[in-house]
């Protein structure tokens, strides 16, 4: 592996446009965002040398923020795993832990901050993939409620659960880079007027004296026990700081997991059909037969991005779409009642961020469903658009344990307040 962890697939210096609060920092972004002459692979040989004409909006703000973008970070291909190990520029390992995966999918980022190569970083969040790597290399990531930050300039996975958000080796520098990238965006309809000037970072004060907390019950004890233990002293030290804590169970987290992979799948395969080599992606040398010629365009695509893409179509096509697509909705819809409820009974709902330990590399890749299943104490958020931290909790056998605190719709100050508190 590289002394840089492998974190990067383009290293670069892209120049801040001016000073601001993020002047002398550095920060790597997700190779899924966007970035003015600067090639923009998604993690894919299908975009190997694909080179946007245009910034996202968020490197837009980075730059006029005063921030130095040092490079492109490595990432699942199109956001599609929790490991970086379906990259098609090979897997990223664990800063902290050799011989262990990133997590994903913005593993690259998580890693770039855990090695000090990038003082900040970028991710997205599809259904997790932002806390899942935070947790696994003993970072910070923050998942923005849904329309927060502009995703203008994302190249899309699922439009409905996606969310750019940070990564910072603290909860005060987290909040202070949320700062720079949320608010409202002309270039997104999607965007909401809540992250105007809202002073992220001013919230990161530890003041948990007086908040409830409510520990999702099904998803602590759905946890390796080690992770289990880790996560129940970081429970204890909010009590000693003032905090309530109660038991709250959601009935519907049972359903998420799978609701989650119908649709993100689903809206994989619609974003996915553009890359067929003739808008987009490497060429299928036209010989007169157009099908074929997709075809061939399409085999750039790694073993996960076709699974999840034929998954997709299926639960689309004639005669199944009520019986999968409509069904995870409705599910869907439960989830988001039962968080709207478990906020009546607490201020943020706090579970392990990931239920097992960072796996070695390679040894996740050969079971699809049980890659799938490690995601399960994170995708509900995302099906309920709310925000979500990871924090550092402790270690257990050495390796990071990161514990999540989840807060409702544009509740970022809630959930930055008590994560700071175990900062």
């Amino acid at each position: 592996m590289s002394a840089d962890h492998n974190a990067f697939i383009t290293e670069t210096s892209i120049d801040p446009t001016s000073d601001g609060p993020l002047s002398s920092a550095t920060v790597a972004v997700k190779d899924n965002i966007s970035t003015a002459g600067v090639r923009t692979t998604c993690g894919s040989a299908m975009l190997e040398e694909y080179v946007p004409p245009y910034d996202a909006t968020v490197v837009k703000r980075l730059k006029a923020a005063g921030a130095t973008i040092v490079g492109k970070a490595n990432m699942d291909e199109f956001g599609m795993g929790g490991t970086t190990e379906t990259s098609a520029f090979g897997p990223t390992e664990n800063p902290r832990a050799r011989d262990r995966v990133a997590g994903g999918s913005s593993g690259g980022s998580a890693a770039a901050v855990a090695a000090g190569k990038a003082d900040l970083a970028l991710g997205t969040d599809t259904g997790g993939s932002i806390r899942n790597p935070a947790a696994f290399c003993g970072v910070v990531g923050l998942k923005p409620t849904y329309g927060l930050v502009s995703r203008y300039g994302l190249i899309a996975y699922a439009n409905s659960l996606e969310q750019i958000g940070p990564i910072a080796p603290s909860v005060e520098e987290t909040a202070a880079l949320l700062d720079v990238i949320a608010g409202p965006d002309d270039h997104d309809a999607t965007t909401h007027q809540a992250g105007a000037n809202a002073a992220y970072a001013a919230a990161a004060d530890g003041a948990v004296d007086g908040m409830t907390v409510g520990v999702l019950r099904s998803l602590r004890e759905g946890a390796d026990q080690r992770i289990v233990d880790v996560f129940e002293e970081s429970v204890a030290e909010l009590e000693a700081q003032g905090a309530t804590v109660v038991e709250i169970e959601l009935d519907s987290i049972e359903h998420a997991l799978a609701a989650y992979y119908v649709i993100a799948m689903s809206e994989a395969s619609s974003n996915l059909a553009r890359f067929d080599g003739v808008r987009y992606g490497v060429s299928g040398d036209y010989e007169g037969d157009w099908n074929e010629s997709f075809a061939r365009a399409r085999e750039a695509f790694g073993e996960e991005v076709k699974r999840r893409v034929l998954l997709g179509t299926y639960a689309l096509s004639a005669g199944y779409h009520d019986k999968y697509y409509k069904k995870a909705q409705d599910a869907r819809a439960w989830v988001k009642r039962d968080f709207d409820d478990a906020f009546a009974q607490a201020d943020v709902l706090a579970s392990p961020t990931m239920p097992v330990l960072p796996p070695e590399i390679g040894d996740s890749l050969g079971d699809p469903l049980e890659l799938y299943r490690i995601d399960a104490n994170t995708v509900p958020v995302n099906l309920a658009n709310l925000p979500a931290i990871s924090v550092p909790a402790g270690r257990a056998e050495g390796l990071p344990v990161g514990l999540q605190l989840v807060g409702p719709a544009f509740g970022e100050h809630r959930i930055i307040r008590a994560a700071s508190a175990l900062d």
